[in-house]
């Protein structure tokens, strides 16, 4: 036979033989393969995080490093937590925390100018930042590995001797002076705004907010001893992973840290709110052709039993996405808004807060109120589905992983863990504890913990436009559904003394 059509036959035998083959294995997955997606079914993926102790380590000065190397990527990533925060601001000083933290970056070392120390940075590709926070500060790195050395250098020098020059806190003090004024332009910062002041109180640390007179009393000096209080290295939990040994890491961080002496003094504790939100209506006048509506009350900490069932339920009412109650109602069926849905923040200093929110054209704010407020009875008065409950314990579920997926996310976890002294057990507890939630844990919770009759209520817009609602829809009056009838106007204070029309 010619080889030529000898391998010619070969091959066509051969593609015969595959093809009969896949048309067998096909035959067979068609039969294993449900006729529609619903019906799939999945095993439960059971996820067993890391020990924290594996990546935990304590330096001679006092600071908490938690490493993990990871040689996939030539990068180097250094991060540290600070106990401190901008709840320590000196009365008469609101911004002083934040300032101080954004000026250690940007306002140059004693060794290094500003402007030296920027281009210093750049040259390296390395990207240096430092912030504070309401309840704790940081300072952050990352850079190619080859780099380190001199990155840490540079890093270690803002954490320890920022010079806080005059004019980059002078430009800053401009800045942030420029952006008071626009205190007032958008509803989104309005809204967040009067909606904490609704829940925590004017007085509590987290509704203060700097003014012009706040701003022009902080001086340089008060940034050197704000950095002088509060930065010590036993207050710092670091978090490091990429290219690098260990041991030659730590020893690194060990030899910036020496000689920096600790702190003697604890910290002050983070304070409560010492209010309780009242129910009622609350409007906000602002000219604009959208809502954005509130509907809230507090909620509960992280550390309470129920938890697991909280995280279930909200993930059925609204923070499930598109597969949450809300959303579903409010977006896909009546298409009233773009986006609606829940949090149910468990808080870890005090309660959280429970909040549905949604944005919406004035005349139809009225209906989507309607809906979120019959959903959040429905869940008080009827069992979740089987099938809504599967869904949200899965998605609850296997969130978990994505806390551990690489190096960096496992050091971030522990270290903030570490900061807010977490119950160590907490994540090996977490997929069992959720798959365990059954449709009457979550009916208990929503009775428990939802108050349909102590909602607070806010609409951020314009006010005549969303009471007088939709005409071809005239059974949906915002006013109707005022928690406990009561209806308030919140007016809209100075940006830059804060100061409202009238007491409130």
């Amino acid at each position: 036979m010619n080889p030529l059509l000898k391998n010619k036959l070969t091959a066509l035998i051969v593609l015969v033989l595959s093809f009969a083959a896949s048309m067998a294995s096909s035959s067979k997955c068609s039969a294993e393969i449900p006729e529609r997606p619903e019906k799939l079914v999945f095993a439960d993926r059971n996820f067993t995080p890391p020990d924290p102790a594996q990546y935990r380590h304590v330096l001679s000065s006092g600071a908490v490093v938690f490493i993990a190397e990871d040689h996939d990527i030539p990068l180097v990533d250094i991060s540290v937590t600070v106990r401190t925060g901008q709840y320590l601001d000196p009365a008469g000083k609101d911004g002083l925390a934040g300032l101080t933290g954004s000026q250690m970056r940007t306002g140059g070392t004693t060794s290094t100018k500003a402007e030296a120390f920027d281009e210093e940075a750049d040259f390296l590709a390395a990207s240096i930042s430092s912030g504070i926070g309401d309840t704790q500060g940081g300072a952050s790195a990352g850079c190619l590995s080859k780099d380190v050395d001199r990155v840490l250098d540079l890093y270690f020098d803002m954490l320890r001797n920022p010079a806080f020059q005059q004019d980059r806190l002078d430009l800053a003090k401009a800045q942030e002076l420029e952006g008071m004024k626009r205190r007032n332009d958008s509803t989104t910062s309005i809204e967040a705004r009067e909606w904490n002041r609704l829940m925590r109180g004017k007085e509590h640390f987290s509704s203060k907010m700097s003014t012009s007179a706040t701003l022009g009393a902080i001086t340089r000096d008060d940034l050197i001893a704000f950095h002088k209080k509060y930065y010590h290295p036993n207050r710092f939990i670091f978090s490091v992973a990429g290219d690098f040994r260990t041991d030659e890491m730590l020893a690194n961080i060990e030899k910036h840290l020496a000689g920096w002496e600790a702190a003697i003094e604890d910290v002050p504790p983070i304070p409560k709110p010492d209010i309780t939100p009242k129910t009622g209506l609350y409007f906000v006048n602002k000219d604009v052709n959208q809502g954005r509506i509130s509907i809230g009350h507090l909620g509960t900490t992280r550390e309470n039993p129920d938890r697991y069932a909280l995280l279930v339920m909200n993930n059925i009412l609204g923070g499930g996405g598109f597969t949450s109650r809300i959303m579903s109602r409010v977006r896909s069926d009546e298409g009233l808004a773009y986006s609606a849905g829940s949090r149910f923040d468990l808080g870890v200093y005090y309660d959280g807060v429970f909040r549905a929110a949604f944005q919406s054209k004035s005349p139809s704010c009225a209906q989507a109120i309607k809906i979120v407020l019959d959903e959040i009875n429905k869940m008080r008065t009827e069992k979740v589905t089987d099938s809504e409950l599967k869904t949200a314990i899965n998605a609850v579920a296997e969130s978990l992983p994505r806390q551990f997926s690489n190096a960096r996310t496992i050091v971030n976890t522990f270290a903030d863990d570490e900061y807010t002294h977490r119950d160590p057990n907490y994540w090996k507890e977490f997929q069992a504890g959720v798959r365990g939630v059954t449709a009457d844990a979550v009916l208990g919770a929503s009775q428990k913990y939802l108050h349909p009759d102590s909602l607070t209520m806010m609409a951020v817009g314009n006010v005549a436009a969303i009471r007088k609602g939709n005409p071809d829809k005239p059974d949906f009056r915002v006013d109707d559904y005022a928690p406990g009838g009561a209806i308030n106007t919140i007016p809209l204070p100075d940006p830059l003394t804060l100061v409202y029309p009238i007491t409130f």
